[in-house]
C-alpha cells in the first residue's frame, strides 16, 4: 500500500497544494503554505452523511420574533457597550483582534471584572500562567470577585466542554491561535486547527447560551492572523488599533450581527488600565504648534467627530528616488494624492522626501482626510501655513476637485466647540459662514496658504 503523501495548506485562505510553493496560487500570499498530514483515506464526508440526519422542526418567523430577547451583559464601559450595540449578547461569539501589546488582555480583564459583579465569568489563557494573569488583575483592581475564575488550557475540546456546562455567563479565551483539537495532527495556529477549534467553541456557546470572547492576533499587515473564514464564523469582530507605545487606542466594530458598525470607542492606557477619553479632540490638539506642514482635520471615528492634527515634512531627497512615509494614513492613498498635487498644481515633488504623521497614534480611514493631507504637504513644501482657527476636511478626486464629506454638520459643531472660526471644505449644502467653500485643491492652496 502506497504511503499517503503530505499536503500543503495556505494559512490565509485554506487552499491545498500537493507541493510547497513560495506564493499561494489562490490568494497570492507569500510564505503561507504549511505542510500538514493528509486526512485518513476512506469515504468522503458527503458519502458518509448520505441518508443521515434528523427532520427539522420549523416554526413561523412571527413566533420567533416574539421571543423574549436576552439581556445583554454590560461591559462596564459605556463607549464599548455602544460599539457592541448595547453590550455582549448571551450566546454570541465575539472576536477581539489587535497587535501584540496593544492592550487586548487588559481590556478584557477589565470587562471580566465588571461582568463578574453580576454574573459568573471564566478567563481562559493559553499564553499566560495563573500567576501572570493574577499580577495584571491585581494592578487593575480586578481580583476582588469570587465570580471571576481563571483556567489555563490550550485544548479546544476541554474549553468547549466547560462552556457547555452553562456554569459561566461569559467565557474569555486568550487566544484562539493557541488552541488545538486532539483529533487534528497539525500544529496550533494552522488553518485547520483555528477553523475547527472555533467551530467547536461556537457550537458550545450557541448550545449553552454562554457569551464567548475570543482573542485574535494580527499580522504585520494589520489583518487578523489565520483563515479569513474565522471572521465569518463569529458574530462580532472588534478591531483594536493604535500605538502600542503610547497615544490613543481605538476599538471599532468591523462586523456586528447585532448592532451598528459605525461606532468607535477611544481609550488611553494608564497605570490602572484603559480609560475612556472623554474629549479626544482637546487632548489631541493640546500640544499643537501652528507651523508650516501642520493642518487640523475634522474627521470621524465611527459616529464621533474628532479634531486631529496632520503633520507633513517635505525635504529634498538624497537618493535616487524619493521616500514616502505615512504614520496613521494609508501609504497608497498618500502616493495617489502626491500624484494629484503634481499634476493639478505647480508643485514639484518628484525630488522630495515626504513624511506624513497623524498625531496621537490614530489610523485614519476617512476619505475626507484627503484635503487636509494635501494642504499639509503643500504647506510644508512651500514653507507657508494656514491661519489659526482653521479646520480642513474634504475628499480629493483625481481631477483635483474637492468632493463633499458625510456628517459635515457634526464636524463643524465639534470645531466650533473648540473655538475654531472657519472650515476649508467643499460645499455641503449648509448655509453657514463657518464653511469657506473650495472646489479644487489649486484654489484652496492659493487662497488659504499664508506666508
Amino acid at each position: 500500500m502506497a504511503r499517503a503523501r503530505t499536503i500543503f495548506v495556505c494559512q490565509q485562505c485554506g487552499a491545498r497544494s500537493p507541493k510547497w510553493t513560495g506564493k499561494c496560487e489562490q490568494c497570492g500570499q507569500w510564505n503561507s503554505l504549511v505542510e500538514q498530514a493528509p486526512a485518513p483515506v476512506g469515504k468522503s464526508a458527503v458519502a458518509r452523511s448520505a441518508g443521515q440526519g434528523t427532520l427539522l422542526q420549523p416554526r413561523p418567523i412571527t413566533a420567533a420574533s416574539q421571543d423574549e430577547p436576552a439581556a445583554r451583559l454590560a461591559t462596564g464601559i459605556a463607549d464599548l457597550d455602544a460599539v457592541l450595540g448595547g453590550g455582549i449578547l448571551p450566546g454570541g461569539v465575539l472576536l477581539l483582534a489587535g497587535q501584540p501589546g496593544i492592550g487586548k488582555s487588559t481590556l478584557l480583564l477589565q470587562v471580566a471584572h465588571a461582568v463578574a459583579q453580576q454574573q459568573a465569568v471564566l478567563y481562559i489563557s493559553g499564553e499566560e500562567s495563573a500567576g501572570q494573569v493574577a499580577l495584571r488583575a491585581t494592578r487593575l483592581g480586578a481580583d476582588q470577585h469570587e465570580a471571576l475564575s481563571f483556567a489555563a488550557s490550550t485544548s479546544a475540546d476541554d474549553i468547549a466542554a466547560t462552556i457547555r456546562t452553562g456554569q459561566y455567563q461569559l467565557v474569555i479565551v486568550d487566544s484562539i491561535q493557541t488552541l488545538s483539537l486532539a483529533e487534528i495532527t497539525s500544529a496550533p495556529g494552522t488553518v485547520s486547527q483555528i477553523t475547527n477549534a472555533s467551530n467547536v467553541i461556537i457550537q458550545a456557546a450557541k448550545q449553552s447560551g454562554t457569551a464567548v470572547v475570543l482573542v485574535g492576533h494580527v499580522t504585520k499587515e494589520g489583518s487578523i492572523a489565520g483563515p479569513k473564514v474565522l471572521e465569518h464564523l463569529v458574530d462580532v469582530v472588534l478591531q483594536f488599533e493604535g500605538d502600542r507605545y503610547g497615544g490613543f487606542k481605538v476599538v471599532r466594530a468591523i462586523k456586528n450581527r447585532y448592532g451598528s458598525t459605525n461606532e468607535a470607542a477611544i481609550f488611553a492606557m494608564g497605570e490602572h488600565g484603559l480609560t475612556v477619553v472623554e474629549n479626544p479632540s482637546a487632548a489631541l490638539l493640546a500640544e499643537r504648534q501652528n507651523a508650516d506642514g501642520s493642518v487640523v482635520l475634522a474627521t470621524l471615528e465611527g459616529n464621533r467627530p474628532i479634531l486631529v492634527e496632520i503633520q507633513a515634512l517635505v525635504n529634498p531627497t538624497h537618493f535616487g528616488y524619493p521616500k514616502r512615509t505615512a504614520s496613521g494614513f494609508d501609504l497608497n492613498r498618500l502616493n495617489l494624492l502626491i500624484a494629484v498635487l503634481e499634476r493639478r498644481t505647480k508643485l514639484q515633488l518628484s525630488d522630495k522626501d515626504i513624511y506624513i504623521n497623524v498625531v496621537g497614534g490614530l489610523k485614519l480611514a476617512d476619505r475626507a482626510a484627503d484635503l487636509a493631507v494635501v494642504m499639509a504637504i503643500a504647506s510644508a513644501a512651500a514653507g507657508r501655513r494656514l491661519d489659526d482657527g482653521v479646520v480642513v476636511f474634504g475628499e480629493v478626486g483625481l481631477g483635483g476637485e474637492v468632493r463633499s464629506a458625510q456628517a459635515a454638520e457634526r464636524r463643524i459643531a465639534e470645531a466650533q466647540k473648540l473655538g475654531f472660526t472657519k472650515a476649508i471644505a467643499p460645499h455641503c449644502g449648509l448655509k453657514t459662514p463657518f464653511i469657506h467653500d473650495v472646489r479644487d485643491i489649486r484654489s484652496a492652496l492659493i487662497t488659504y496658504l499664508k506666508t
